[in-house]
């Protein structure tokens, strides 16, 4: 079926699409043909024609609502791709599985699935979906963003090249960008609040520990920003990495958030704006966090107003020949910079860049595991030679131990 298939189907048209769809529409001679779709097309028709404003590659849009697998199933059919790339909501992640699966297309994503009536988000029901794809010699490559993405491909690249065993793994994800605005995400607001909110969590001598929101904060020192207050959260690519990287002894992730940040978002949740469930009214059941989101700046509209930069890398430690040894691999984006080239701010560049790049190793065999697979387990030097050369350049400091 997947021989005479060819060009590239992107759902989602939100901040990260557009940057994965113009980075895709920059590595034309690769994908060949792409197609643009979302559930509202005026959005699909916007990133077109920034597009062709910027590059001069057309591409072709469509309507589809990414909850119905029947929609998504005629969709591909008719525009028969090798490959989908899911930058929808994390809420759609199984509807476009089964839709790919059942029509023999190559998937791959930037976050794993969320339930909309759950805050918690686990491989399970995706994993559960291997056989699907690896019966039908399929990829679903899993987790093609930054984090997850990146960070665990910076996690194997040190495990092939700079460490025999790794043993401890400690995320940083800083944002040091500020668009001005007294409160607002960086991304989809219901995903962000709804994960920071949340317990934190970390993996250690084979366990999972359970900590309060924010409860644990380290001051860590981003090169180039300077030192930030990071703070414990659980975050997806932990439940990965545990399972794929042999040896480890613990694996934590942290992320800055600034004081203002974490006082609306305490207020916030005291009086249940965080809230998932209906509730009632003037006669009519809205979902709190819902109604939050249309209140606060849509995050796609941040890129303009949004200066300074972001740095998120691993630091990773472990023995090479016999010897202790500690590496922090990481990338800077600049937010003006990022704007420039695609019209997105950098939270949305820095998952969108590595979402192509996934995407064309898959779509070009040079990623050929079958079934659903997490990134660290691909060969990392392909996809960490791509970053040099599509915008998101990385550096590797050693650390004494």
């Amino acid at each position: 079926m997947e021989n005479n298939k060819k060009g590239i189907l992107i759902i989602g048209a939100g901040g990260v699409s557009t940057v994965a769809t113009m980075k895709c529409a920059m590595n034309i001679d690769t994908f060949e043909k792409i197609t643009l779709a979302s559930r509202t097309l005026m959005k699909c028709a916007n990133i077109k024609r920034q597009i062709k404003e910027k590059i001069n590659v057309d591409i072709k849009i469509a309507m589809v609502d990414a909850d119905k697998t029947k929609e998504l199933i005629k969709l591909i059919e008719k525009v028969n791709p090798k490959v989908v790339l899911n930058v929808a909501l994390p809420y759609q992640d199984l509807t476009i599985m089964d839709a790919c699966s059942a029509t023999g297309t190559h998937y791959i994503d930037t976050a794993n699935y969320e339930h909309p009536d759950e805050a918690k988000f686990e491989y399970k029901e995706q994993w559960a979906r291997n056989d699907d794809f690896e019966s039908n010699n399929l990829t679903a490559l899993l987790g093609s963003g930054f984090d997850p993405g990146v960070t665990g491909v910076f996690v194997k690249y040190a495990e092939q090249n700079l460490l025999d065993t790794i043993e401890y793994i400690d995320i940083m994800d800083c944002n040091a960008g500020d668009h001005g605005y007294p409160f607002a995400t960086n991304f989809n607001p219901e995903i962000n609040l709804r994960e920071v909110s949340a317990n934190g969590r970390y993996w250690e001598e084979g366990k999972w520990i359970e900590t309060k929101p924010l409860e644990i904060r380290v001051d860590h020192n981003y090169p180039e920003i300077g030192v930030k207050a990071s703070y414990l959260l659980y975050h997806e690519e932990l439940e990965s990495l545990c399972k794929n990287i042999k040896g480890v002894k613990r694996i934590r992730f942290f992320m800055t958030f600034g004081d203002a940040y974490i006082q609306h978002m305490n207020c916030l949740q005291n009086v249940g704006m965080l809230g998932i469930k209906e509730v009632e009214h003037n006669g009519q059941k809205i979902v709190p966090i819902e109604f939050l989101a249309t209140l606060l700046p849509d995050p796609s509209s941040l890129g303009e107003r949004t200066v300074g930069k972001t740095n998120i890398g691993c630091i990773m430690e472990g023995i090479k020949d016999g010897v202790r040894k500690k590496f922090y691999i990481y990338q800077i984006c600049d937010h003006q910079e990022s704007y420039k080239e695609t019209g997105a701010q950098a939270v949305s560049y820095t998952t969108g860049v590595p979402a192509m790049i996934g995407t064309k190793l898959v779509y070009n065999g040079t990623w050929d595991l079958n079934g659903t697979v997490n990134i660290e387990e691909f060969d990392a030097n392909p996809f960490m030679d791509e970053l040099m050369s599509q915008g998101l350049p990385w550096k590797v400091l050693e650390m004494e131990v």
